[in-house]
């Protein structure tokens, strides 16, 4: 397989919506906790893109598999299967080398941490590959949003912090007279889950309007996704409604002191944001417009990512 069809693949360009959660969960950490261990986030990435690259093939080849309507860009042009002419061997084995390096790569980061970092590790690694295959696959479906935004604006934010501040004990655990006990610090870990709030929506818009731009064809070939279930006109909406509430969610946390006024400098790109939106709203168009809101999530999150890094900057040299 040529290296160009690999990327093609696992439509390489995608993997940003797991490297700008990533890059803000190491800003945020080393702004709020003062911590840094690069090789248990070496460990992590590596596993993560991954297990990334993997769902990413997987859900290409389910809908070369599953396809009803064999023709059009989502078919001929989009899918590298049928456009390098791959064999399903090929696509087979490249799904099972990335699991097995990623599973590697994330019990290694587990030996060097806890049991937490493990339990998470295999829910995540579960869900990437029910998310895309499987009788009814969950991107199939109209939780895929939900999944999608939770699981790579979500989880990863929430393990790049974990795994190194693991042992402030803001998880505990133990187990005593066969009772297990849990304690968990609530204040933390909820701030944690709303500064990556703003990636979560914005990753879940990426899924929307891959769904409301493939609607049509997802009806022929029998996946009902969120836009069918309310409607294109709903779907739309929220999709609005998603990017407004990433700015929401990242001016509540300046005013809670949870981020660095700097943050503010995020408000910049409401501009060119509102003017990708304006497009969008004219035209749903998977080769078109659905690259608005992956430019949405690129400018957005990686203003954000920069403007904690300024701080800490900044900081430094103070």
């Amino acid at each position: 397989m040529k290296i160009s069809s690999f990327f093609k693949l696992v439509e390489i360009q995608t993997k940003v919506a797991s490297v700008l959660p990533f890059l803000t969960g190491v800003a945020f950490c080393y702004y709020r906790y003062r911590e840094f261990d690069l090789l248990r986030l070496g460990l992590f990435f590596l596993s993560m893109l991954c297990v990334d690259m993997a769902t990413t093939t997987i859900n290409n080849y389910w809908d070369y598999k599953k396809a009803i309507l064999k023709e059009g860009f989502n078919y001929e042009s989009h899918n590298a299967i049928v456009r390098d002419r791959l064999t399903e061997k090929q696509v087979i084995l490249t799904i099972g080398i990335l699991l097995v390096i990623g599973a590697l790569f994330g019990f290694a980061l587990f030996l060097l941490t806890d049991w937490v970092v493990l339990v998470i590790g295999i829910l995540a690694f579960g869900v990437g590959v029910l998310y895309s295959y499987g009788p009814i696959p969950i991107s199939h479906t109209p939780l895929g949003e939900v999944v999608s935004g939770t699981m790579m604006g979500g989880l990863i934010f929430f393990i790049t912090n974990y795994i190194q501040i693991f042992e402030r004990g803001y998880i505990n655990y133990y187990m005593e007279y066969m009772t297990f006990h849990l304690a968990i610090n609530m204040k933390e870990i909820i701030i944690i889950i709303f500064i990556a709030a703003p990636l979560i929506f914005l990753i879940a818009n990426i899924m929307l309007a891959n769904n409301i731009c493939d609607m049509e064809d997802d009806l022929i070939n029998r996946r009902y996704t969120l836009p069918a279930y309310i409607g294109k006109n709903n779907a739309i909406h929220l999709f609005v409604l998603l990017v407004g509430l990433s700015y929401f969610s990242m001016l509540i946390g300046i005013i809670m002191k949870w981020l660095p006024i700097s943050t503010l400098l995020v408000f910049l790109t409401i501009f060119p944001v509102y003017k990708g939106v304006k497009e969008f709203l004219k035209e749903q168009n998977k080769a078109k417009t659905f690259v608005v809101s992956v430019k949405n999530f690129v400018v957005i999150s990686g203003s954000y990512v920069a403007s904690i890094f300024l701080s800490i900057i900044v900081s430094m040299l103070a």
